[in-house]
């Protein structure tokens, strides 16, 4: 054995591609590639904070899911109100009166006011309506009344006092509601909103979240895994065996698996639970279909911006130099996150959101987030994917020169035009 495979056993195991500058076959570049891959997969997932952050994760994601079905009104976006079996004409009234300003109250039958109060005590009802003598309605909750829901019964409480004005003087309270609700206002839009569901929303959230998460973990163990290999001088006996760019593309899919391992198991572990306890009522083809875009556009995501914080990585030496030159890649991540999760949850149709989204760089966390909430034109997913595909190659082709030309300078940082220049 050589001095240099003492030194370092794990370079022997990649096989000969020339070095730097060999050609090889393309034989001898695929497996090069696919043992640093595998390097870097399995160093990775043996690696104690892996599993720590993984196992983080998860419980979030459980804690979360079983928040929203557990606590009352999250999951539905509604409100669980107790009425007494015997009142019949609440109940319609209630159900009436919360169609007609928009809120969505559900009504539980009780068996009297004391089975109620229990009921609200312990939190499976958000209130128990007592209708009273002077028409009134006595709302008990634990603390304080949702607003809509209030609104919803105040409303209630009139028609009930109308129903009763309109028997006293002898007529049919039935014939007269019915010709009330015939009045109203018909809407005639040129171009009818898109319509989303409250847990299309939360689902495109989550979709955001994770991939945000992704991208900014996995980019900058790529470009921390970089700079250790350069400080460590361990590069400079890995590219006597194997090619620059060979070196690059295994260590961007070598971490790009471990993150894909991860999304996999948040999107099955998250929307299964959901679905499991009936807390995500959405179509099981839906679901799926939300954690297969999340996996693509984790795929498509990384791969482009992994090869940027691999270049990145390589033109400094010191990882406390590390952070300013990833902070201009990470930015777009960021503005591309905070687009969403702060405008695409109150506002999906955002005219903003959806150029942003079909941009390469903003589309990794945009566009799954706007396809988990629907809606989005068949043409304008195809096109932002499209794009995001075409741009991979150009950065892996930038990125590669930069690799190459700086990740054998040891010392002070590389300048940028110096690495960009032709070897």
């Amino acid at each position: 054995m050589s001095e240099r495979d003492r030194t370092n056993p794990g370079a022997a195991s990649y096989p000969s591609s020339g070095g730097g500058s060999g050609a090889g076959s393309s034989a001898d570049t695929l497996t090069a590639i696919r043992l640093i891959a595998g390097r870097e997969l399995t160093t990775r997932l043996r690696s104690k904070a892996f599993r720590v952050m993984t196992a983080i994760v998860l419980l979030v994601i459980i804690g979360t899911v079983l928040a929203f079905h557990l606590l009352p009104g999250i999951g539905s976006g509604g409100s669980k109100v107790g009425v007494l079996q015997a009142d019949a004409a609440l109940t319609q009234q209630i159900t009436s009166a919360a169609d007609a300003v928009g809120a969505h109250v559900d009504t539980v039958p009780v068996a009297d006011e004391a089975a109620g109060r229990t009921r609200v005590a312990d939190g499976t009802l958000d209130a128990l309506v007592i209708p009273r003598e002077s028409g009134r309605l006595q709302v008990v909750v634990q603390s304080e009344l949702d607003p809509a829901l209030q609104t919803a019964l105040i409303v209630a409480s009139r028609n009930l006092v109308q129903d009763k004005a309109i028997r006293a003087l002898g007529g049919d309270p039935a014939e007269v509601n019915a010709a009330i609700a015939q009045a109203g206002v018909v809407v005639d839009p040129i171009k009818p909103p898109k319509q989303y569901d409250v847990q299309q929303l939360v689902l495109g959230a989550a979709a955001g979240i994770l991939i945000y998460l992704s991208l900014m973990i996995g980019g900058q163990l790529v470009a921390q895994g970089v700079v250790e290999e350069k400080s460590s001088r361990v590069v400079e006996l890995l590219l006597a065996t194997v090619r620059p760019w060979e070196l690059m593309v295994g260590k961007v899919l070598g971490i790009g698996a471990l993150g894909m391992i991860q999304i996999v198991l948040y999107g099955v572990v998250g929307v299964g639970l959901s679905s499991a306890l009936g807390t995500l009522t959405l179509s099981v083809g839906s679901a799926v279909g939300t954690v297969i875009w999340l996996i693509v556009w984790y795929l498509v995501g990384f791969v482009m911006y992994a090869f940027a914080f691999a270049a990145a990585g390589a033109l400094v030496s010191r990882m406390e130099d590390a952070s300013g030159v990833i902070m201009p890649i990470t930015s777009f991540v960021i503005v591309g996150y905070v687009v969403g999760i702060s405008v695409l949850p109150s506002d999906p149709s955002n005219s903003f959101a959806e150029v942003l989204s079909i941009i390469p760089l903003f589309a990794p966390t945009l566009m799954p987030m706007r396809l988990a909430m629907g809606g989005v034109p068949v043409w304008e997913a195809v096109m932002s994917l499209l794009l995001a595909l075409a741009t991979i190659p150009l950065l892996a082709a930038l990125a590669g020169r930069i690799y190459r030309n700086a990740v054998i300078h040891i010392g002070s940082r590389v300048p940028l035009r110096k690495a960009l220049a032709r070897g």
